[in-house]
Order: C-alpha cells, then sequence, then structure tokens
C-alpha cells in the first residue's frame, strides 16, 4: 500500500475538484491512489470499508480519462467501450449506473453509461453490441455471450479498463471460474486493458490480485490498496428475557424484541440465511405488526419486478424493515438503513462483516448491527462472530481449482466465436488465476468432450459440437449448436424438487403423490432407508427421474431423518472459536445466564469439547443406544461422516438405525449398547473415527447414494452435454433428469475416468461432503478421543438429540413439536438440577 500525499489532489483536474468541492468533500487517498496507479498503467485491487466511496474511486480515473479525451468535430463521443464493470448481482449493477450517473450528469461530463444484464430488453442488447456506450455495467453471464460472438474483438478492442466489484463473492464459486476465463479472452482482445477489483472483506487478497493480470509464471500480481478504515461497528447480541430454546432456527422466541428494534429505527435490514426463514419471519412480523410498519421481503426466489420495486422504496426511504436473505450481502447502498439485525447464526465473521456494512453507509460513523441467536449452540456462535469481528478477523479463503465442466462450456463459447488453435486457447486459460496450474491432460479431455462428448457418447452424433478444421483450429459444428449455447449459457442450476411417490411393494411406477422434497432431502439415501414424511413412515426405493418411489413401511424407526438448518455451513474459523470457548471457563461471562448454566451443568454431567479434542458421549434413552460425537465442523462435513460412520457400526454388527446432524454436533442412535461395546472392546473409537474411512467406504458409500448422480446432473447442465433450454422451448426437470441418468449409468459403466465423471467428484468433495474439512477433523482428532459413557442423555446433546424424527412440517406445528419434544428431554438431562431453563 502506497501513502499519497495530499499534494496529489491538486492533479484532479476540472471540474472534479469543483464537483467535489462544492459538496464539501475532499477526495480520499485511496481514491487519488487508484487515479494514480491507472496513470502508471497499473492494476489494482481496493480494499476498503463499507462508506468509503468504493466505486467512486474504481469509477474515477476512467471520468478522468473520459472527460480529457479529445473531441472530434462532428462526433460528440469517440465510439468504442472504454471501461467494462462487472457486478455478481444485477440489483448492484444497476445501482451502482444509478449512482454513476449523478456525478457524470452533474458536471456535464459527455459519457454514456448503460447496464446489460438478463432483464435488458434485446432490442437494447443489440444495439450495444454495434455501438457500444463508454461504460457497461454487467455481470459475468452476460459477459460470456459477448464474448461467444464473431463481433467480440470489435466490442473489447478498445477497452481500456475493467472494474470487478465485490470480487470476493465471486472468486470461490463457479461463477467466478466462468468470469476468470472471460477476463483472459477480453485481455487477449485488448492487452493494454487495465483492472480494477473492489472488496471491503477479503480473507486472502494475494488471491484476488492474482485474478487482476494474467498468469504467465510465479508471483504475478497487482497493487494493493488498503483505505483507511472507518468507525468500529456497535455490535450486539440480543439477550432475549425469553427462554431461549435448545434447538430450532427460527427465533420465533424473540419476535417482539424484534419488532421492537424495528420500531426505535429509521430503517432496519433483518437478515436470514435460508428463503424458507425469510418467508416464515416475514409472515410472523405481519401477525404482530400493530403500528402499520411497511415491512417489505426480499429473497432470490422472488419475481425480479418485486425485488426491483422493493430495492426502489429502500432507496426512497419509504420502508421500516426488508427481510432478506443472502440476496441483499452485497454492497447496494442504501443509504436509510441505520440498523442491521442477524437473525439466527452468521455461520462466518465475513459474512457478517459484510451485512454489518450494509447499515448507515457513512466512514465516519459506526454501522450498528444486532445478533439474535435461534438456539443455545448459536448463542455460542455468535459470540465468537463478534470477538472475530471486533478483532478483524476473517474467515480463511476456501482453496479452490477452476472446475472442468465450467471450462467446457467456455471452450464451447470460444468456438461459437470464430475458429481457434488449441494450443493458444490452452495457454490463454492458464493465464486465468483458477486455472493456472491446468494440466494439459486436462485441456485435452474437455477438448475431446466438446468435439465428441468422450469415448463412451463419440458414436452420438448431437454429442459432436465443435470439429477439427483442416487447418487443425476448432469451430463450432452447427448454428443451431451457437444458439443452443448463448440459449444456456451460466453455472447457476436451480434445486431441483422431487416429487414423493407412493407405490407398490415392487416399485412399480405409479400410486398417490404425497407431496415434493428438495433434491438434497433424499441425495444421500440409499435404496431400504426409512424416513418420515407426510405423517407416515416411508421406506426409499429408488429415484426414478424427478420422483422420489417410497412404500410405507412398518420400521419402528425411521432410519434416515429429515435435516433442517442454515443454508450456510458452519466456517471453520468461527468453529474453532466456538470450541475454544467451550474449553475455557474464563469465557462464559459474557453470556446470557441461562446458557451459562446450560454449560455448567454438562461440565458436572459429562464434560465438555476440548480446543482440539473429539468428545465422545454414549447413552441409552428410550430403548436405543446413541453416540453423540462434537466435531463443530458444519452440516456437511457432519453428514458425510454420519453416513461413513453408520457403515461402519453395521459392519460391526453393532446395528445402527441412523443418525442425524446439524452445526456443531452429530447423533448415531440404534440398537446395540455402545457404551458396553467400548468397555468390552468390541468398538475402538480410534479405529471407527480413523481417516482411512476416507477411502473404500467413501467409495462404496457414493456408488450406492443419489448424491453423485445429482451433482453430475449439475456438472452436464453446466457443460452443456444436457441443455435445459432450446429455441422456442424448454426442457423440464422431470426430462434433464432422464437425460443425465441415463448418461450417467453410461459413463460410470464405460469410461469411469469421462471429465465430467471427474468434474462431479471434485464437486461432491468439495462442497456437498466438505471432504478437505473432514479430513483435517479426522487427522487432528488421532488420539485425542475423550468418550464419556453416560446413563441418560447430556445437557450439551439435547440440540441435536432434537432433530431425531422430526417431520419436515412448517410454521407453528415444527414449534411445536419441537416444544413439545424439548421440555422431555431436557426434563431428562437437567433432572435433579433446576439451575437450567
Amino acid at each position: 500500500m502506497t501513502v499519497l500525499d495530499r499534494q496529489s489532489a491538486i492533479d484532479l483536474p476540472e471540474p472534479f475538484r469543483s464537483w467535489f468541492a462544492g459538496r464539501g468533500w475532499a477526495p480520499r487517498a485511496h481514491q487519488l491512489a487508484l487515479l494514480e496507479r491507472a496513470r502508471l498503467g497499473r492494476s489494482v485491487l481496493l480494499i476498503a470499508p463499507t462508506g468509503a466511496g468504493k466505486t467512486l474511486a474504481g469509477f474515477l480515473p476512467t471520468l478522468v480519462e473520459l472527460a480529457e479525451r479529445p473531441r472530434k468535430r462532428n462526433s460528440p463521443r469517440p465510439p468504442g467501450l472504454h471501461t467494462l464493470y462487472i457486478s455478481p448481482l444485477k440489483a448492484l449493477a444497476v445501482d451502482v449506473a444509478r449512482n454513476l450517473e449523478r456525478p457524470a450528469a452533474e458536471m456535464e461530463l459527455p459519457i454514456r453509461i448503460e447496464t446489460r444484464t438478463g432483464d435488458t430488453p434485446a432490442s437494447r442488447r443489440q444495439r450495444q453490441r454495434r455501438d457500444p456506450p463508454d461504460i457497461l455495467l454487467t455481470t459475468p453471464e452476460q459477459i460470456a455471450l459477448l464474448l461467444a460472438s464473431a463481433d467480440a474483438p470489435h466490442l473489447f478492442g478498445d477497452l481500456k479498463r475493467i472494474v470487478l466489484d465485490e470480487l470476493h463473492a465471486l472468486a470461490n464459486s463457479k461463477r467466478g471460474d466462468l468470469l476468470s476465463l472471460g477476463l483472459a479472452r477480453i485481455r487477449a482482445l485488448a492487452p493494454e486493458a487495465q483492472t480494477v477489483g473492489l472488496s471491503a472483506t477479503v480473507a486472502d487478497p494475494d488471491t484476488l490480485r492474482r485474478w487482476l493480470v494474467p498468469q504467465r509464471g510465479e508471483g504475478e500480481m497487482g497493487d494493493l490498496v488498503i483505505a483507511e478504515a472507518g468507525a468500529a461497528p456497535e455490535l450486539s447480541m440480543l439477550d432475549s428475557a425469553a427462554h431461549v430454546p435448545w434447538a430450532g432456527h427460527t427465533a420465533r422466541h424473540s419476535l417482539s424484541e424484534i419488532y421492537a428494534l424495528i420500531a426505535a429505527n429509521t430503517t432496519t435490514l433483518l437478515f436470514v440465511n435460508t428463503r424458507m426463514q425469510a418467508e416464515l419471519l416475514f409472515q410472523e412480523l405481519w401477525h404482530i405488526n400493530e403500528l402499520n410498519f411497511p415491512i417489505a421481503l426480499h429473497h432470490g426466489s422472488l419475481d425480479v419486478s418485486q425485488r426491483r420495486r422493493v430495492e426502489a422504496a429502500m432507496g426512497e426511504g419509504r420502508l421500516k424493515a426488508v427481510v432478506c436473505t443472502s440476496s441483499l450481502d452485497l454492497g447496494i447502498d442504501w443509504g436509510a438503513v441505520d440498523l442491521v439485525v442477524n437473525v439466527g447464526a452468521p455461520k462466518g465473521s465475513s459474512r457478517l462483516m459484510q451485512r454489518i456494512g450494509r447499515a448507515n453507509h457513512r466512514l465516519d460513523e459506526p454501522s450498528r448491527a444486532v445478533l439474535v441467536p435461534a438456539n443455545r449452540f448459536e448463542v455460542l456462535e455468535c459470540r465468537a462472530a463478534m470477538e472475530a469481528v471486533r478483532a478483524g478477523a476473517q474467515d480463511g479463503a476456501v482453496e479452490r481449482t477452476g472446475a472442468l465442466d465450467v471450462l467446457a462450456q467456455h471452450v464451447l463459447g470460444m468456438a461459437c466465436a470464430g475458429p481457434f488453435a488449441a494450443d493458444a486457447l490452452y495457454e490463454e486459460v492458464r493465464s486465468a488465476e483458477p486455472y493456472s496450474a491446468l494440466p494439459r491432460k486436462d485441456f485435452d479431455d474437455v477438448l475431446a468432450f466438446d468435439a465428441t462428448g468422450g469415448y463412451a457418447l463419440r458414436a452420438y452424433e448431437r454429442f459432436a459440437r465443435i470439429r477439427q478444421m483442416k487447418d487443425g483450429r476448432w469451430r463450432v459444428a452447427n448454428p443451431t449448436v451457437a444458439q443452443q449455447y448463448r440459449l444456456n449459457v451460466g453455472t447457476i442450476v436451480e434445486a431441483t424438487m422431487l416429487k414423493v411417490r407412493l407405490v407398490g411393494g415392487k416399485a412399480r411406477y405409479g400410486g398417490r403423490v404425497l407431496g415434493e422434497v428438495e433434491e438434497y432431502f433424499v441425495e444421500t439415501m440409499s435404496p431400504g432407508d426409512t424416513f418420515v414424511f407426510a405423517g407416515e413412515i416411508l421406506e426409499y426405493r429408488a429415484i426414478v427421474e424427478d420422483t422420489v418411489l417410497v412404500v410405507r413401511s412398518h420400521a419402528k424407526e425411521p432410519k434416515v431423518p429429515s435435516y433442517e438448518g442454515g443454508k450456510f455451513p458452519l466456517s471453520t474459523f468461527l468453529a474453532a472459536g466456538v470450541r475454544a470457548m467451550l474449553a475455557d471457563p474464563s469465557r462464559w461471562k459474557s453470556l446470557p445466564n441461562q446458557v451459562r448454566d446450560w454449560l455448567e451443568i454438562q461440565r458436572r454431567r459429562s464434560r465438555l469439547p476440548g480446543r482440539e479434542d473429539l468428545l465422545v458421549e454414549t447413552f441409552p434413552r428410550g430403548g436405543r443406544h446413541y453416540l453423540v460425537a462434537y466435531p463443530f465442523e458444519g452440516r456437511l462435513a457432519h453428514q458425510t461422516l454420519g453416513m461413513l460412520l453408520t457403515r461402519r457400526l453395521e459392519r460391526a454388527r453393532l446395528r445402527p438405525l441412523g443418525f442425524v446432524a446439524n452445526d456443531y454436533a452429530l447423533a448415531i442412535y440404534g440398537v446395540s449398547d455402545l457404551s458396553l461395546a467400548v468397555r468390552q472392546g468390541r468398538l475402538d473409537l480410534g479405529e471407527l473415527f480413523d481417516a482411512d474411512m476416507l477411502g473404500d467406504d467413501l467409495e462404496a458409500w457414493l456408488a450406492e447414494a443419489a448424491l453423485m448422480k445429482r451433482t453430475f446432473r449439475q456438472c452436464a447442465i453446466i457443460a452443456g452435454l444436457i441443455e435445459r433450454r432450446f429455441p422456442g422451448k424448454e426442457k423440464n426437470s422431470r426430462q434433464v433428469t432422464m437425460s443425465t441418468d441415463l448418461v450417467y449409468d453410461v459413463l460410470r459403466a464405460h469410461e469411469p475416468d469421462h471429465v465430467l465423471l471427474r468434474a462431479a467428484r471434485q464437486d461432491a468433495a468439495t462442497g456437498l461432503m466438505d471432504l478437505r474439512r473432514l479430513s483435517g477433523m479426522l487427522m487432528r482428532i488421532r488420539e485425542r478421543i475423550d468418550h464419556v459413557a453416560l446413563d441418560r442423555v447430556s445437557p450439551l446433546a439435547v440440540p441435536v438429540m432434537l432433530e431425531i424424527g422430526r417431520e419436515m412440517v412448517g410454521g407453528e406445528a415444527a414449534d411445536a413439536l419441537l416444544a413439545e419434544a424439548e421440555d422431555e428431554l431436557v426434563e431428562e438431562a437437567m433432572r435433579g438440577d433446576d439451575r437450567v431453563q
């Protein structure tokens, strides 16, 4: 970071000096630093807090250059795109355009600023390609579409600058992979273009700095400018006067206190982690809205017109509160917001910092935020998150390499743009940060996939989407392929809903439909597993197309209960913070009394997890026997661990019935006395939790589970093997499922190393199963397992035990069932001690 002398302000030309002075402002040091970097021809990453004028800093060099350019007598504006702004959100692009047009108009700058998103009319998109504006604000998907056209060199050839807003939000996703490949192509078309990255929260600046420049070897990075920190946020946790539940995610116990916070402030943003939670909280607030406050709802499943109306009302200060999900996490400037309420645990300190930044938007005044934990474990998580924010600590970046299915989509897009040479495209792809270490074999496999579908599919003409010309270059096979590519570009695959159909004992297709569940609900099941749905115990037989086939079961207990919880898993950083808090009773004084008493009784009745140890409790209850472990590694890792542990217990003839998991703990239940098995040496916990389970056990489970088919389906859609949309029509989910399931079975049988199967395994390992994190935990606890045999459930086990046997019902019914089960379990765990409520 370079500290510039204030004298640099004189380098700011008119009318900019007058514009700043007219508002009583002075350009900030980081804004001038970006102007200086632009004059030196450098790409740069700016890390600046919300309210620091980050967006203006990113555009200031562009505005100055466009204001100073020579004008031809008969042409008010030279042709050609000068600056490309790329945002992860359409709403953010629209908001930035609005905020950028104001200073341009006030300074009377001859600049044309336009947006291009999926909502932009087709006529305007066509005109933008012929006659581009000076500044185009768009999204990664639109970049991919523009680059897949033959006129891309015309559009981007004179580009001077690329501005990447909220870069951290894209870098660790497939959308980021697609963007990185697009940037590599743009740099090939406009090699002198500078790149500016903007971000408020960055765990690993060096990774993002590598995004800004071509990767040709070791150490290529853009410059770094860090803005002066703003006022520290005023962050607190609601110490509810009501009984804090032992489990659950709705925070209904705090509704009256949340409403009081809304009443006491001008505008409040209420963040939750899932769309279902948003709907529930919104409805509950309206039920108690005696003062008729204007309260709105905002999440990604709502119609775009409704979201835009909410955003407009927010910008005009007409709303008292908005209940929202991560759809409003990023930096839209809501000047009227003076309080952020995070309902439920934030799951990560970086996410919490991002949400806090939505309040105030004034650098010299603190943003105000209140955390409202929904249960007792979330109290611990919220406290750990608050300590992290106050210390400026962020979640560590997740390591990832560029996805092969995204590369397949990009290669096809490049063929749509015009013929390409494989060697040149390979070098271009490797200049993108996520693909900088891409082996040539992987690239060639992707190329072969686009050309033939792979060895097992090459006999089918429909999979031949690119062809090699006589000169060795590759081109698109026919215009229909190019048209289908443009209809299917992108990496966002919507969740598939599956019907639950009751069939005969031989699993014939037909019978009554009981309802619908999201596919994630059944993705970890194997045939024969049982679960509770629609008031019945059902046995899972198979998934056929878009339907889960089930039969009624007389099993006394369901083997695989439903899962509920936040969309985001608990971050590794916060998990370590919670373990550290549990292991140090001197830190409990900051916790609410009822939570502190809960931990005190756990310490007396059993033990508390250590920072690096794994606490395992075994106990009987209601004719069954339980093993509860406390890894604190997030629900994805816990669900994978639960599946693998139950397989091992079955092999040991210890007759497990199933398991449940949340972000903090894992409970396995079954018929055999596990405490006795440990005591007699028939069960060695060290062997049970040995890391070798991630070998053959994992492969055997994946071979049976539906999870891999779902993951493959997503990869096949992104790679373009299966199109969702055709000219004039769209495939329904049933057709897509049938197509991908057939292809998956063929590839597994005849080409197990197919590039899409490799992509699916990589996705499952890093996302759906969190194998890296699970592996790290198993290595950490080796020879550090702390086992306690109990005669009944412990206080710490109650939250995860409450997950067992819960039906997938919403609203008050879910809370009523949970409260009834909680009362029974708490009474048992606390018998003989009246200190805990």
